[in-house]
C-alpha cells in the first residue's frame, strides 16, 4: 500500500492550507476573554520565550498558550481522533508536538513563569473558561 500524498488531492491541499498556526479563532476568543476581564497588557507569540506562547504577561511572568486538540493530542473527542491518511506521518507528527509542548512548559517552570493551556474544546464552555482564566491570570506567587 502507498502512502497517500494530501498535496497531490486539490481539495485536501486547499483545507491544509487554510490552517492557520498563529491568531486562529480559539487564540483570538481567549484574548477577547483577557480583555473583557481588564487584562489587555500582554504580548502575543514572544519569540525569546520558550514554545512562544500565544498570550504571554511578561511583568507577571504568566503565559497561557492555546492547543488545538487534535494538533497537539489532548484527550477528548477531538484530540483522539486519529487521521485517517498518511498515519506514518502524522501520528509521530502530532506526538512530537506532545513532546515538544512538555519541553516549553518545564523549560518555562523552570525560569518561574507560570503556564495555563486552554484545549479548542474548552471554547464550548466560555463561563467555565472565562472564570478559569480569571482565577489564573489574578494569582500571585
Amino acid at each position: 500500500m502507498s502512502v497517500f500524498d494530501f498535496r497531490s488531492d486539490p481539495k485536501i491541499s486547499e483545507r491544509m492550507r487554510r490552517i492557520r498556526g498563529k491568531n486562529t479563532i480559539p487564540e483570538i476568543t481567549v484574548r477577547k476573554i483577557c480583555r473583557e476581564l481588564g487584562q489587555s497588557g500582554y504580548r502575543i507569540h514572544r519569540k525569546d520565550l520558550p514554545g512562544k506562547p500565544d498570550i504571554a504577561f511578561i511583568s507577571r511572568k504568566v503565559v497561557i498558550f492555546v492547543h488545538g486538540c487534535f494538533w497537539h493530542g489532548h484527550n477528548c473527542p477531538l484530540g483522539s481522533k486519529k487521521p485517517k491518511t498518511n498515519t506514518s506521518y502524522w501520528l509521530p507528527k502530532i506526538e512530537r508536538n506532545k513532546q515538544r509542548d512538555a519541553e516549553h512548559i518545564a523549560n518555562l517552570h523552570s525560569k518561574d513563569w507560570r503556564v495555563l493551556v486552554i484545549w479548542e474544546c474548552e471554547l464550548k464552555q466560555l463561563s467555565e473558561l472565562k472564570s478559569k482564566v480569571a482565577k489564573f491570570i489574578s494569582v500571585k506567587e
